[in-house]
This record gives C-alpha cells, structure tokens and sequence, in this order.
C-alpha cells in the first residue's frame, strides 16, 4: 500500500454489549447506519464526501440482501454503492483491505467502511431438500450452530484452540495469566472516566429503541465484562474433559458496531482532527493452517503483513489481536517472539467481546490511538478467524 490513510479521529464504535443484552434488540444494519450517521455528524464529515463504501457482516438480518446500498441511503449518501462482506472473524480486515484497494487503484477518493453484527436473537434458518425422504429440509441456527461446527474441520472452534494448548504445551495456569492481564490491561481503558474509550467512543451512550426514535436505555461503557479473579478462574472447570480451555479463557458472543474512513493523503489530512497526526495502510497479510489450528494461523498472516511492510516484529510499538481464546496470544508469542504482556494495551476481545464484524476494527481504531498516545509507530493487528485462517494488517502513525 502507498497511497491509502485514515484521517486521525475519522473512526467510531459503539460499545460492545454482550449478546441478549443492551443492543439485542437492534438490527444490525440500521443500527450501524444509527451510529455512522451520529459519528458522522460528531465529526463534521458530510455523507456526500464518500464515492464508495463497504460493509461487513457475519450474521443476516431482515433485508440485509441490501446490504451496503441500504445503509448508504439510510446515512443520506443516496448516490453511492458498495459491496457488503463477510469473513467470519477476519471481516474488519478484509473490509479495510477492499477499500485500501478502492483508493490505490484510483477507482474512489473517499471510502466509508462499516462493520456491523448482532449475535442476540440470530435467525432460524430452514434449507429446502425435495431429494430428502418426505422433502423434509435441513434448518439451523446460525449463531450457535456455526461457532460450535466447522463442516470442514469436523470440530468446534474450542477445539482448534485445545489442538493449538497441545501442540505448544499451554496450560489453564498460563491462559488464565493472560486473562487476568488482559482485564488489567482494559482497566487502563477505563481510568479517568474512560478517557481512553471517550477518544473514540460516545459515552454515556444512549440507546435506541428499535424504531430509533426514542432512548430506551443508556449505556455507560461496554456490557457484560467478566471481573475475573485469580480465585474464581481457578474454580472453573475446564470446557472439555480432559482439556486445558476454561469459560474464563474464552471471548463472548457479543452487539455492536463500528466505523472508518479511508481516503487520500490529501483528504485525510483535510479532515483529520489533528492535522499533524497521518495514519498510513501499510500492508495486510493472509493465512490457512491445518484443519482445528485456528489460533495459530495469526502466526504466518503476521509474518507476511510484516515482510510486505519491510519490517520485524520488534519494530513495533503496538501489536493488537482478536483473541477468541487466551491461547492465541500466548502461541503468537511464542512462535515471533512478542512481549506477551504487553500486547492488547487498552483491552482486547477476550475481554470486551465479540460481534464478529465489528471486532477487529475497534481493536483496530484502538491500536491507532495507542500509538497517537507514543507519539508514533508502527503498528500490527492480527486475529484469527473460521476455517483455520486468519488476517493481519500493518498501520502506521506518525507526522
């Protein structure tokens, strides 16, 4: 990439709500029109400064058929058109990824990206089998059904991280000191009021009811956080018989939205709140491992995001993650020599959740504020993702 920024402040995310809770009534495309048309406005962007736009999403919704177009209309920004993506855990990154691309190649200037999902209240699907006997279909649940069943694997996504706790030798000891870290780490996030939080997040934040007319609720800061002890971590059992894995080493299903702005050097620095702050696209990267290694396939993504951006993992000033289980941190720094205890400043989603798409953009928007704190720097965000693949990106701060 050489030509793709982030306007500084041009990013928002809704808190994160753990499913069945605060944000479960919401669906989750005019939800995130909801949010993007208020950050929009919070931020003096204009819908008709976008010629593009991409949304992600895991999980349908009523209408999502219409994806980016309707969201598109629903912020005002009637004249544009754009494709909607879903890549299980890695669609933040891929959707970055195409509107990085939009801009390199010249095809658009300005380029909204959304992400958006609600695992509360998923849909019953019900597939139509005139071959089966009786023509009796086949149905499923999309949320729960799909986190607990690769059909390629043949094993849950708890498996792939047992696989990965086997293969590195990792015990519930060592992932439970990750957890307790990572829940210290958002703490950081938290003090002062949520300073932290506050630079990229409307807090207290109100809300909507499903017609988005009126407040039903305010929301004080992300929902649902397991105030994990040393004492009660260790009281759990373990997930399967005989494993490593604990429900306190683990994310949670959760709400939420998010949202940035990729452009032009020149347009970023038009409309970046802080015009000696430029955030450069360096490089993404792309990787498949073996069938249930799932939390290890951050490792090669890594390595090739970091070759394409001409640097090494000890160049780096921040390194973020989408962590579904504790054991992913602790294999990727094994296998690249990252500081473990330092990675996920600010908080991560083993801690604040995870809606699918919107995950690693806001680790993504909080990596970027990481290194506006540090002056600069290059940055690295990594999570893995289903079917045993993963996504990295490299951003950089500076002047």
């Amino acid at each position: 990439m050489t030509g793709s920024y982030i306007p500084y402040g041009a990013y928002w995310s809704s808190p994160f709500a753990r499913w069945q809770g605060s944000l479960g009534h919401l669906p989750s495309v005019e939800f995130a029109a909801h949010l993007t048309r208020e950050s929009l406005a919070a931020r003096s962007i204009a819908a008709e400064a976008f010629d593009y736009g991409v949304l992600g999403m895991t999980v349908p919704q009523q209408f999502s058929f219409y994806g980016f177009p309707w969201l598109a209309g629903l912020i005002g920004a009637t004249d544009i058109s754009g494709p909607t993506i879903g890549q299980a855990c890695a669609t933040s990154a891929r959707v970055l990824s195409v509107a990085a691309q939009e801009v390199e190649t010249g095809s658009s200037t300005c380029v909204l990206a959304v992400t958006t999902d609600r695992l509360s209240n998923g849909p019953h699907l019900y597939y139509p089998r005139p071959g089966a006997p009786g023509g009796i279909g086949a149905h499923e649940n999309w949320v729960p059904d799909n986190m607990g069943w690769d059909p390629y694997a043949r094993a849950d996504m708890t498996q792939t991280a047992e696989n990965c706790a086997s293969k590195w030798g990792v015990s519930t000891v060592e992932q439970h000191e990750v957890v307790l870290r990572r829940l210290e780490q958002y703490q950081d996030a938290k003090a002062n009021d949520s300073a932290f939080l506050k630079r990229f997040m409307t807090l207290p934040y109100a809300v909507p009811d499903v017609r988005f007319k009126k407040t039903v609720t305010t929301m004080e800061g992300d929902e649902g956080i397991f105030e994990s002890t040393a004492e009660g971590l260790a009281k759990l059992r373990t997930v399967k018989e005989g494993g490593t894995i604990t429900f306190g080493g683990q994310t949670h299903p959760a709400d939420g939205a998010a949202g940035m702005v990729v452009t032009t050097q020149d347009k970023a620095a038009e409309m970046s709140a802080d015009k000696a702050i430029a955030i450069k696209i360096v490089s993404f990267g792309q990787a498949r491992v073996e069938k249930s290694f799932m939390p290890a396939a951050t490792v090669p993504a890594s390595m090739q995001a970091l070759q394409r951006a001409n640097i090494s993992i000890s160049d780096l000033a921040v390194i973020k993650s989408h962590n579904p289980f504790a054991v992913n941190d602790i294999v990727f720094a094994r296998e690249t020599g990252a500081d473990l205890m330092s990675m996920n400043n600010y908080g991560s989603s083993l801690i604040w959740g995870h809606p699918q798409g919107p995950t690693g953009m806001r680790a993504m928007i909080e990596l970027i504020e990481e290194l506006a704190l540090l002056g600069g720097g290059w940055g690295l965000f990594q999570g893995c993702a289903a079917g045993d693949s993963s996504m990295a990106v490299v951003l950089k701060v500076g002047d």
